[in-house]
């Protein structure tokens, strides 16, 4: 297994969008979605959602590298919102953390948890006054020992 001193998390560039995109399906396989549940255009979604994030929300993806070999990757962005955002922006400008991935031979040696600060770091760098994110039940206590508090999100399913 590779040392934390061999760890380097730096900005993504455009061309590793692909990277980005694999990374977030294979978050999706790591926790129990079946390939059958996802659309076969994944790829083509995600780019596309990456290009608009970047142009019109402040999109910013980092990455994990660990001997020049990508094993990790997060990407954020000023959260667009579920409903009208009636708050001044001083008081509410939400960040919004997606897509944390370290691959299964690096975890468990804190690259999520500094692909994460580098994430809200970027977030406040930009306006934001929070970072919000959906955590997986393996994420959530790496989020709470980051300071993220359980929100009030309820889920039905209507299926």
């Amino acid at each position: 297994m590779p040392t934390q001193q061999a760890i380097q998390i730096r900005a993504a560039t455009l061309p590793e969008d692909v990277l980005i995109a694999e990374h977030f399906y294979q978050m999706w396989l790591d926790n129990d979605v079946s390939p059958e549940a996802m659309v076969s255009h994944w790829q083509e979604i995600v780019l596309q959602f990456i290009k608009q994030a970047r142009q019109e929300l402040g999109y910013q993806a980092f990455v994990a590298q660990v001997n020049d070999r990508p094993v990790g990757s997060v990407g954020c962005q000023r959260f667009a919102g579920l409903y009208p955002n009636l708050m001044a922006t001083t008081e509410r400008c939400d960040g919004y953390i997606w897509g944390v991935y370290v691959e299964p031979a690096y975890r468990h040696q804190g690259i999520a948890t500094q692909l994460t600060k580098r994430a809200n770091a970027y977030l406040k760098a930009i306006g934001c006054t929070h970072a919000v994110l959906n955590a997986s039940p393996s994420g959530q206590p790496l989020y709470a020992q980051l300071g993220f508090t359980a929100g009030n999100l309820m889920r039905l399913d209507l299926r």
